[in-house]
């Protein structure tokens, strides 16, 4: 894992700094080494140092990179499942259960979004639909209830859920077993396989759930190599 390996070259960088700093006393102290040996050793410590500096450099470097495909992913992840939400509105749609992409895009959204409808945003929405859906159902529509309920889930989850199971393996197995449940009941709804790729509708639904796929085969397969 590149935690593991930039943990490691930071614990080297600092254990360079420390050696490099005893050394440099010492050398103050015995004044009657020889002039030309201080400043090889000075220059070998040196050169770890910039060895150890560099490699903190690119595993940093790389858990940039890791850090933003995971949002990148997150997003992409939960504008797969509001594609599959809208199109259950439409004449395009299938017989799935469409409800099981709430618990998805709880699983997958990325922190910086999650963390928003967490918040006071998220609490003052949910009370809200709560409200209209308590004593106005007339102006509460029914495309509204997989969101509000989205909502709801965010800001009521326990942190286990909220916070632990959704940066482990857990929630990337909830999604993923999500994905492919949705998958084979949208093959048996068209009528097959080839049915589904077929059809105006079976091809639209497809493409849906096969990006519901992708973040989290990605993800597993960081958690795993």
């Amino acid at each position: 894992m590149w935690v593991i390996d930039f943990l490691f070259t930071l614990f080297n960088l600092l254990t360079v700094l420390v050696v490099l700093v005893g050394k440099s006393e010492k050398m103050w102290k015995r004044m009657n080494f020889e002039e030309e040996a201080v400043i090889e050793l000075i220059n070998s410590d040196f050169k770890e140092l910039g060895v150890a500096a560099n490699k903190l450099a690119q595993h940093a470097i790389k858990l940039g990179r890791f850090g933003f495909a995971a949002s990148f992913f997150g997003v992409f992840a939960a504008i797969a499942a509001i594609y599959l939400l809208i199109l259950d509105r439409t004449n395009w749609k299938t017989n799935i259960l469409t409800s099981l992409l709430i618990p998805y895009i709880f699983f997958s959204l990325p922190s910086f979004i999650f963390n928003v409808f967490r918040g006071e945003v998220g609490k003052w929405i949910a009370i809200i639909a709560v409200v209209l859906r308590l004593f106005f159902p007339k102006h509460f529509p029914d495309w509204l209830e997989l969101p509000g309920a989205l909502i709801l889930l965010i800001v009521v989850a326990p942190n286990l859920f909220a916070s632990t199971c959704r940066h482990n393996i857990v929630g990337v197995l909830v999604c993923l077993v999500i994905a492919c449940y949705l998958l084979q009941e949208h093959i048996r709804a068209s009528g097959g396989f080839r049915n589904s790729f077929t059809r105006a509708n079976g091809v639209s639904n497809s493409i849906g759930i096969i990006l519901l796929l992708v973040y989290p085969v990605w993800a597993l397969l960081v958690i795993l190599l």
